[in-house]
């Protein structure tokens, strides 16, 4: 990997969604905030020659393969960014990082626990020559997130005792919507639970700093066949509904909702704390703001306050526009590409790092093992040494 040069070499796997919001953060992350290294699209990857070569024009990539491992053998690449489906990440993100390339890798980090930890592993070993690894749970990088997580850092909530979050989608209600790679165990690793659940569970160990120690759950899965694409039905393997309630340490409780099946709702992520001094509330469907309750105040003031969180003290924000002027959606991983590349290039800390990921992906199996059971899960503890 060169030291000559100050530019990012970046080589993209997958192009669909997670492809798209990637390219557009890489494209725009100089343009907005001043960093020690330069971005440069140099190739993306697809299996599909016509598609990747549409997307390569379309996304701004210079170049483009049906060939991910040509991208990693490749000199003038430093990054590798893994946007495929969660059943080649372990493969493409080990192989990276044993070829000395930096890795940012979509979330969840993997189907099953015994790759995880490799790839924890793998990203442990590649940080001793100063190769990073992050995994992409961009949710953390919403401004109002990181002062959520400010706020609950510098005690104005006290002691954390309630956690409640949901993530509430409404996509594949229909009975007739196709069989796709989400709904397939051997793709995805699971359904609603690690597509958008993995989101909640990392949100919430973010902001209170808190991990969790053990759940108790129920998964459900409505529609138990779909149409496939050759015709025919074909069986949903995964899991449409996920519902756990958790204890995190430190003895704080929590409850935890994700569907695919909320009629109506379309991407409703709502996350509140509870503690002895306060409160705070996250709402993605109005993500610039926050709603916080001062305890601390006299009665006669108390009540949730609407905090906008659009000045530029705000975490990100000054980069971008005058007070009132609002984000979105794309701004989150535009955030997290500047958080990576100021990470590789000062050696600063990673997070979230594989190691991160690796304790979410032990939560997600903890849920998985208690809905199977019945019974109540202890979460699995991670590799000892592993720190990224």
């Amino acid at each position: 990997m060169s030291t000559q040069t100050t530019d990012l070499r970046i080589g993209m796997v997958g192009y669909a969604f997670m492809g798209t919001a990637h390219s557009q953060a890489w494209r725009t992350v100089n343009r907005v905030f001043d960093l020690p290294l330069h971005a440069r699209m140099t190739a993306v990857s697809g299996r599909d020659p016509g598609k990747v070569a549409a997307a390569a024009a379309q996304l701004g990539w210079q170049e483009h393969t049906t060939d991910w491992r040509s991208l990693i053998a490749r000199d003038d690449i430093d990054l590798i960014d893994v946007c495929t489906p969660g059943d080649s990440h372990a493969e493409i993100a080990i192989a990276a990082l044993a070829a000395g390339k930096h890795v940012l890798c979509e979330k969840p980090l993997a189907n099953t626990i015994d790759e995880a930890r490799a790839m924890a592993a793998a990203a442990a070993r590649a940080a001793a020559g100063g190769v990073r690894a992050m995994c992409g749970f961009n949710y953390r990088r919403v401004p109002a997130v990181a002062l959520m997580r400010r706020l609950i850092a510098d005690g104005r909530l006290g002691e954390i005792r309630h956690v409640r979050a949901v993530y509430l989608q409404d996509w594949i209600t229909d009975p007739q919507f196709p069989l796709v790679w989400r709904l397939q165990k051997d793709r995805a690793g699971s359904g609603a639970l690690g597509d958008i659940g993995a989101h909640i569970i990392d949100l919430t160990q973010y902001v209170t700093g808190r991990r969790i120690t053990g759940v108790s759950a129920l998964t459900e899965t409505f529609v138990k066949e779909r149409p496939q694409a050759a015709g025919g039905l074909g069986t949903v393997t995964v899991d449409d509904a996920a519902l756990f309630v958790a204890r995190l340490d430190g003895g704080a409780i929590a409850t935890y909702e994700a569907t695919r099946f909320a009629t109506g709702r379309k991407n409703g992520l709502r996350v509140e704390i509870n503690g002895s001094r306060g409160s705070v509330v996250f709402d993605f469907e109005r993500m610039n703001e926050l709603e916080f309750y001062d305890a601390a105040l006299p009665s006669d003031e108390q009540g949730f306050s609407r905090i906008l969180v659009t000045e530029p003290d705000h975490p990100y924000v000054a980069a971008w526009w005058p007070p009132g002027h609002l984000i979105g959606y794309e701004h989150s991983f535009t955030h997290q590409a500047r958080d990576l590349i100021e990470a590789i290039a000062t050696g600063g800390p990673i997070t979230p790092s594989f190691a991160d990921a690796l304790q979410v992906q032990l939560v997600l199996d903890a849920v998985e093992r208690s809905a199977a059971l019945g019974s109540w899960s202890e979460v699995e503890p991670a590799l000892t040494g592993i720190a990224v």
